[in-house]
């Protein structure tokens, strides 16, 4: 008996369900019923009279045949296809707006460098040990055009241990007495480095004490430059110099033994062409001619050589001039500026070291700095001050050239005058 409806054949029914089919002609999709929804149809009209017409169901084609109906599997997108293409899986992502993340994100990176700039200043100001009042200094020459700074390292042992002191060679002295004393001026016609050789003849004006208050009288007496510090500290040795040149200082710094070794352990050591063999026993200096990197120890010794210089305190000069010349060339590279695992330990070691006066800010740090990089890199000039001889182990001033000197920084006009 033939299950199949009426005029239904095995060979209808093998191509349409593929079942028994010999046929190599692959197997047609199914067609589904679809719906069609008309416009809905006004009450009180209609085959059924006022009863809506239903639904047509139709084959797969549609009532116009296959030309005007698409059931969407031609093109993907049975199950709702996306704004403009995609896998026809739900609506895509808009693309990425890159214009705005890049403003925000230069933005952010903005901000967090100013913060940062911010709190390494006020950080930085801080640890500034501000501790000469240039206000005790009386009778002060009319400032000139530029600034001048004075620049003092002194032998003090503060802060070293009983193994430092021997270490860096600088023995056990109570108190403290300047070991280099130098005029930097800033203008516009660049830098100059002035030395004033420790041993310098100079006369003790009348000064009012830094601690007492009291002013005394000055009477002609003739000392070493050294002996102002010694003898009323750092208020003193300004009235000296300004006295005994007429030319105002602008800011005071100071650095120790300690302080001074730091710095240039901190920085990663100091490139410098030393121009002979030095061996010292006194400052522990046992150095070799050429270029070559010097740590904090062997830069100590360096600076403090005099005995085993043929011009003895002069030369010694010149060297110091070299060396804090190569010191804030390096602060100033990109290596320590840009790295901060350099930068803040370089910043710390130095600004814990340093004595300024009171008026003395991070921007005229920055611009002695600046300045003494200036004087090793060509910009600037670097000299002693000149001499015309000495008397009784003292050295004496040339009187002519030191005033056509200090008309020249207070004019801040180009140096012309040469030094020893």
């Amino acid at each position: 008996m033939n299950d199949w409806p009426e005029a239904w054949s095995d060979d209808n029914r093998g191509r349409r369900y593929g079942r028994g089919s010999a046929s190599a002609q692959p197997e047609s999709p199914r067609v589904m019923r679809q719906v069609r929804r008309g416009q809905p149809t006004p009450p009180g009209q209609g085959a059924y009279g006022g009863v809506p017409q239903q639904p047509q169901y139709v084959d797969g084609h549609g009532s116009g045949g296959y030309d005007d109906y698409d059931s969407g599997y031609n093109t993907g997108q049975v199950y709702g296809g996306g704004r403009g293409g995609g896998d026809g899986y739900g609506p895509q992502r808009p693309a990425p707006d890159w214009r705005r993340r890049i403003k925000w994100t230069a933005i952010t990176l903005v901000t967090v460098l100013f913060v940062t700039t911010v709190a390494t200043y006020f950080w930085a100001d801080s640890k500034l040990n501000r501790e000469v009042d240039l206000s005790k200094v009386i009778e002060r020459p009319e400032k000139g055009e530029g600034t001048n700074y004075l620049i003092v390292g002194s032998d003090s042992r503060e802060g070293l241990s009983d193994e430092d002191k021997k270490r860096l060679r600088t023995g056990s002295s109570e108190g403290k007495r300047t070991d280099s004393v130098m005029i930097l001026h800033t203008g516009d016609n660049g830098p100059t480095l002035i030395s004033l050789p420790r041993d310098s003849n100079v006369e003790i004006p009348t000064f009012k004490g830094s601690e007492s208050g009291k002013t005394y009288q000055g009477t002609g007496r003739q000392v070493k430059l050294n002996a102002a510090y010694a003898e009323d500290g750092p208020e003193l040795l300004v009235r000296t110099v300004e006295f005994n040149t007429g030319l105002h200082i602008d800011h005071y710094v100071e650095i120790g033994f300690a302080g001074f070794a730091n710095i240039v352990d901190a920085v990663g050591g100091v490139e410098i062409d030393i121009p002979q063999d030095i061996k010292d026993t006194k400052s522990g200096a046992d150095l070799k001619k050429g270029k070559q990197t010097l740590n904090g120890e062997e830069a100590l010794a360096f600076v403090r050589t005099r005995y085993a210089l043929a011009g003895s305190d002069l030369d010694r000069t010149k060297n110091q001039q070299k060396f804090l010349s190569a010191l804030a060339n390096q602060v100033a590279t990109p290596g320590t500026v840009l790295n901060p695992f350099r930068l803040y330990p370089t910043m710390s070691a130095g600004l814990d070291s340093l004595i300024v006066d009171k008026e003395m800010g991070l921007f005229d740090l920055a611009d002695m700095f600046w300045s003494m990089k200036g004087v090793s890199g060509g910009e600037g000039t670097s000299m002693n001050m000149p001499l015309a001889g000495s008397s009784g182990g003292n050295l004496l001033w040339d009187k002519d050239k030191v005033k056509q000197l200090v008309n020249q920084l207070n004019n801040d006009e180009k140096v012309t005058v040469t030094g020893d």
